[in-house]
């Protein structure tokens, strides 16, 4: 993990300041996962890696990996290249998770749920929902990091290339915010 983590430093990715996640909580640090991923040659790795620990897991070759818009498509397509499976993304309609552009699911088909980063898993939930709808199973979650420190909570087997115990704060509790410090919002899902 400590080899993930120097990826993310040297790629400027690990960000230090006062932060609105999009889980709504506040943190002092941020890992901006898009920093990593705009090298091709670091993004295909690190899908290649994530597909297989993930694969030992789930014993099989998913149909389908899915990922939520914004931030989970380029690694959600590199760990599909590393499965050799077809690779689609949920987008946002208002609030609602769903498949557009003419994605669709078929009845049956395993699916492997794709996120950049996970902390609290509610977007991973909310495309498994989508997966589930759609008559699909989801197999397996995977992320490049897991913020949760484990705690996410996925019934299903989970892999992450990163655990890293970063400290959140809900607004009200948030030391940076009682020192008169603004959270900004790096991330692209709205709060």
């Amino acid at each position: 993990m400590s080899e993930i983590l120097d990826i993310f430093k040297r790629q400027g990715a690990l960000l230090e300041g006062h932060f609105l996640l999009s889980s709504g909580l506040h943190s002092a640090q941020y890992l901006q996962c898009a920093r990593v991923l705009m090298d091709t040659k670091i993004a295909s790795d690190l899908g290649a890696r994530l597909a297989s620990r993930l694969r030992e897991r789930i014993q099989r070759t998913p149909d389908v990996v899915v990922a939520p818009a914004l931030g989970g498509v380029v690694v959600g397509h590199e760990v599909a290249r590393g499965f050799g499976s077809r690779s689609l993304f949920t987008e946002r309609e208002g609030t609602t998770m769903t498949l557009r552009r003419g994605f669709t699911l078929s009845p049956g088909e395993a699916v492997v749920v794709v996120e950049d980063v996970v902390t609290t898993g509610k977007s991973t939930r909310e495309v498994m929902a989508v997966v589930e709808a759609a008559g699909a199973t989801v197999i397996g979650v995977a992320s490049l990091v897991d913020r949760s420190s484990g705690n996410a909570g996925f019934e299903i087997p989970f892999e992450a290339l990163l655990t890293i115990n970063v400290e959140t704060w809900g607004a009200g509790s948030c030391p940076l915010c009682a020192a008169g410090s603004v959270a900004i919002k790096p991330g692209s899902r709205p709060v």
